[in-house]
């Protein structure tokens, strides 16, 4: 029987309706060395700052900024997305994929970077 695939859809609810100007991500001052993988059931919550940036907030209040290794389009816009993995972590060779408005559709999928652990700048 192979491996349970694992879904999972992290997202965050943008303003309805009207486009804002986006604050820029806060400053982040690497705490340590950048690791492979988070394990999936510690993530807290995401957010997206950009096209390239994510940020993992974790249960024990680690935050790791995640630099994916190229512009993924749309993800600054819609700031979600979802995984599949058979793993119970999400690690740097996983692939993420846009979720649109309206009705949640698919976009772009682009591939994670190193979980770097962060201290990040109060604003």
């Amino acid at each position: 029987m192979p491996p349970r695939i694992r879904h999972a859809a992290l997202a965050l609810i943008a303003a309805a309706g009207v486009a804002q100007a986006r604050a820029p991500a806060p400053i982040a001052t690497p705490i340590g060395k950048a690791e492979d993988c988070v394990p999936l059931q510690s993530i807290r919550e995401t957010r997206v700052r950009d096209d390239q940036t994510i940020d993992f907030y974790m249960r024990n209040r680690k935050i790791y900024r995640n630099v994916l290794a190229g512009r993924c389009p749309q993800l600054g816009f819609e700031e979600r997305f979802t995984y599949q993995t058979s793993l119970s972590q999400l690690c740097s060779t996983d692939i993420i994929t846009v979720l649109q408005s309206p009705n949640f559709t698919r976009g772009a999928s682009c591939g994670l970077g190193k979980f770097q652990p962060v201290k990040l700048s109060p604003r």
